[in-house]
C-alpha cells in the first residue's frame, strides 16, 4: 500500500495502515524548541524555564515533580502559518474584515489555527539548491518560476492540487548560527519571490513550505512580503517554515506522505508543529 497516495474512507482496514506506516521511512522534518534558536524578527523572543525543580516538594512516598513555564509565539521553530496571519488591503482571505475579525480579546473569530485539520497529505520536494548544483542558495537569492520547473522536473513528480510542496534552499544548515541563518549577516535569506509565489499558488497546494524562517525571499534592501499576501490572503495557502529538509533532501524519495498535526490554539495566527515524512 501506498500510504502516501491510499485513499482514506469510512471501511479503511487500520492494521493495513499501522503495517504500512510501520514500515515506512520515517524522517523529522521539525527543529526543536530550545534557547537561542533563530526567530524571525517580526516575532516576539522564546523563553523556556524550570518553574518547579525536583525537591521543592517532597512527598512522604519519595515523588518529587518538575515542571516549566515556556512563553512563545506561534511561530517558533517549525510552524505553520494559519490564515488570518496576514491580510490585503485589511482583509482576509474569503473578504473577511481583518479589523473585525481581531476585535475582542478571544484573538481572530475567522481562520484561527484551530481550523487546520490535521494534515495526512502528499508531500513533494522541490530541491531548488540541488537541481542548482549548491549545498545552499546564496543569500537573498530569489526562487523563480524556472528553479521551481526545474526542481519539480528533477524530482520525477508532478505538483497536484491539495498536495503539501517543501521548498528545499539548504539554509537548514545553518539553524545553529541565528544571524546566518536569518540573514541578518549578508543581504538575506533565499526563497521564492512574487513569480515563484504566483508559480505555487497555480497549482493549488494545501501548504507550502521551505527550511527558512520567511519561506519567501528576505531582500534586506526590499521586504514586501507580498508571497505570503499572494499564498494565504489571496489563495488561502498555509505556509510552513523553518522546515529541517536535510536528511529529506539527501534521502530523494520522490512523493512521500507528509504528516504534521498542529495544535488547537483558538484563534491564533499559527501553530508549532513536528512534522513528519514516510515514504
Amino acid at each position: 500500500m501506498n500510504i502516501a497516495t491510499a485513499p482514506l474512507s469510512r471501511a479503511f482496514d487500520p492494521n493495513a495502515w499501522l503495517t504500512a506506516a510501520d514500515g515506512a521511512c520515517r524522517i523529522d522534518l521539525s527543529h526543536p524548541m530550545q534557547k537561542g534558536m533563530p526567530i524571525h524578527p517580526a516575532h516576539p523572543p522564546f523563553h523556556i524555564t524550570l518553574n518547579n525543580r525536583h525537591g521543592d516538594v517532597l512527598r512522604c512516598c519519595g515523588h518529587s515533580s518538575s515542571n516549566e513555564l515556556m512563553v512563545t509565539s506561534t511561530h517558533s521553530s517549525t510552524h505553520i502559518d494559519a490564515l488570518c496571519h496576514v491580510s490585503e488591503h485589511g482583509a482576509l482571505y474569503g473578504k473577511f474584515d481583518a479589523g473585525e475579525q481581531q476585535q475582542g480579546t478571544d484573538l481572530f473569530k475567522v481562520h484561527g489555527a484551530e481550523t487546520i485539520d490535521p494534515i495526512f497529505r502528499r508531500g513533494v520536494l522541490l530541491d531548488v539548491a540541488r537541481s542548482r548544483g549548491v549545498a545552499a542558495l546564496a543569500p537573498a537569492y530569489e526562487v523563480t518560476a524556472a528553479d521551481l520547473e526545474a526542481a519539480e522536473a528533477a524530482s520525477g513528480t508532478t505538483i497536484e492540487a491539495g498536495d503539501v510542496v517543501l521548498v528545499r534552499t539548504g539554509w537548514a544548515a545553518y539553524w545553529s548560527n541565528s544571524p546566518k541563518y536569518l540573514g541578518l549577516d549578508s543581504a538575506g535569506a533565499p526563497g521564492p519571490g512574487v513569480e515563484g509565489g504566483q508559480w505555487l499558488a497555480a497549482r493549488k497546494p494545501f501548504s507550502v513550505g521551505s527550511d527558512t524562517s520567511a519561506f519567501e525571499v528576505m531582500n534586506h534592501h526590499n521586504i514586501t512580503l507580498e508571497v505570503h499576501m499572494i499564498l494565504i490572503a489571496q489563495n488561502g495557502i498555509h505556509i510552513i517554515e523553518n522546515l529541517a529538509l536535510e536528511e529529506l533532501g539527501a534521502a530523494v524519495p520522490g512523493p512521500f506522505a507528509f504528516v504534521a498535526q498542529p495544535l488547537c490554539i483558538t484563534g491564533a495566527t499559527g501553530s508549532p508543529i513536528r512534522p513528519i515524512a514516510l515514504f
